[in-house]
């Protein structure tokens, strides 16, 4: 299987993922345009896309993780497209969830799914603004002893997101960025 065309991708999120109006961001921040990310990293074709693009920056980057991940809800298409996708290219990668707090019940875990301590693992989002979920997610990760090798982004709004993740030495690659989407001039 061959990586699809970066602009398949953009075309995808245009398409489904992208409105413009006045929006309040996750951020807290107010902004002309929200990308709904969801709207395609849940699309069959979406799934397909961002699976095989994801796997294939990673390698790129020279990452060679256990498995990805990050915090619920954002990121947990792209991890499990990107663990997919591993299938067809090993080595095999596991995904796995961080959720936003830890339960108060039954294991009381925060992270779910296919994560062990020491394990290798690359912090996975759908769009990164501030860059909070992920540092959120990177924070628990480091909590329960995994090292975390770096940060992927289906998209980067470029506004100081990468910037903060990079602040907490970790690497940063987006599959596309509000620019290339024509959102930014």
């Amino acid at each position: 299987m061959s990586t699809p065309d970066p602009d398949l991708l953009d075309r995808l999120l245009l398409e489904r993922s992208v409105r413009r109006g006045s929006f309040v961001l996750a951020s807290g921040r107010t902004s002309n345009f929200y990308v709904d990310a969801r709207l395609s990293t849940m699309s069959a074709e979406g799934q397909v896309l961002i699976g095989r693009l994801g796997l294939a920056a990673i390698r790129a980057r020279g990452w060679n993780p256990a498995a990805v991940g990050g915090l619920t809800m954002g990121a947990d298409p792209v991890a499990y497209a990107v663990a997919a996708a591993s299938i067809a290219r090993p080595p095999i990668v596991d995904a796995f969830s961080v959720r936003k707090a830890a339960k108060t019940h039954g294991t009381g875990r925060r992270i779910e799914g296919n994560f062990r301590p020491g394990s290798a693992v690359v912090v996975v989002e759908d769009v990164i603004t501030s860059g909070g979920s992920a540092l959120s997610a990177v924070e628990a990760i480091r909590a329960e002893g995994g090292e975390n090798l770096g940060v992927l982004a289906v998209v980067d709004r470029e506004e100081g997101g990468r910037a903060a993740i990079e602040a907490a030495g970790l690497h940063v690659v987006s599959l596309t960025t509000a620019t290339r989407l024509g959102l930014r001039s």
